[in-house]
């Protein structure tokens, strides 16, 4: 069994979509990508929501290796909407030497990632992060799962897609897209924030249809490791 983790369900729906045997309950859910059997959890985002899910999961499931996955946010200039990133420091060394064979240096790039306790938005921060770590991306969950994980015994491969970069940031403040302490939208706040900011109803438009093409591009590659695994 392989274990694969996204902070939400929107990051994993074209991979649910193409399971066969998909069953649900109320921690996760199990499913095939031909043979190979995998269960889907969805940690939440942040530190404090996902420790106790993943505790869940490998208690249960018991999974052979995990493939921490979903979006980032690019802090290095270089990177593009829809890169693919192989986190060296979160990644266990044989399966990230497999992974970066079964992609090859055309598809991904193997990078650091940084966990980070709040979302990032402004270039001062990316900025900042980029020179303290030495990162190329961060998110805000990975660490947590490699840390449980390791004290488990289970091997992480962290593969991230890039969801917004220093020069395709956010369309709209990070506390209007997304309220982290009730782990969902706040359509009330978004829909008073685009009506005193128009100017961004095209840019939330044009932000959307690029995290569709990235999940897509992000669920082959899942799909394409997890046959090879």
């Amino acid at each position: 069994m392989i274990g694969i983790m996204f902070a939400l369900a929107t990051e994993s729906l074209d991979l649910r979509r193409r399971l066969r045997d998909l069953q649900q309950d109320r921690n996760f859910l199990t499913g095939k990508i031909n043979d190979r059997a995998i269960t889907i959890l969805h940690t939440g985002v942040g530190e404090k929501n996902c420790s106790q899910r993943i505790e869940t999961l490998l208690h249960k499931i018991r999974p052979r290796l995990v493939i921490s996955s979903g979006f980032a946010g690019a802090v290095d200039a270089n990177l593009q909407v829809g890169d693919l990133i192989l986190a060296e420091n979160f990644s266990d060394k044989q399966l990230l030497n497999t992974a970066r064979q079964i992609f090859g240096e055309e598809k991904s790039r193997t990078a650091k990632l940084f966990t980070s306790p709040s979302i990032i938005d402004s270039i001062a921060k990316r900025n900042e992060i980029a020179r303290a770590s030495g990162a190329a991306a961060v998110d805000m969950e990975t660490g947590t799962i490699v840390s449980i994980c390791a004290a488990h015994g289970v091997p992480v491969l962290s593969l991230r897609a890039i969801s917004d970069t220093p020069t395709a940031p956010f369309p709209a403040p990070p506390d209007v897209l997304f309220d982290i302490k009730r782990q969902r939208i706040n359509y009330v706040r978004l829909f008073v924030y685009l009506l005193a900011n128009p100017a961004s109803i095209p840019r939330l438009i044009t932000f959307g249809r690029n995290i569709n093409r990235v999940r897509a591009k992000l669920t082959d590659a899942i799909v394409t490791l997890v046959r090879a695994l």
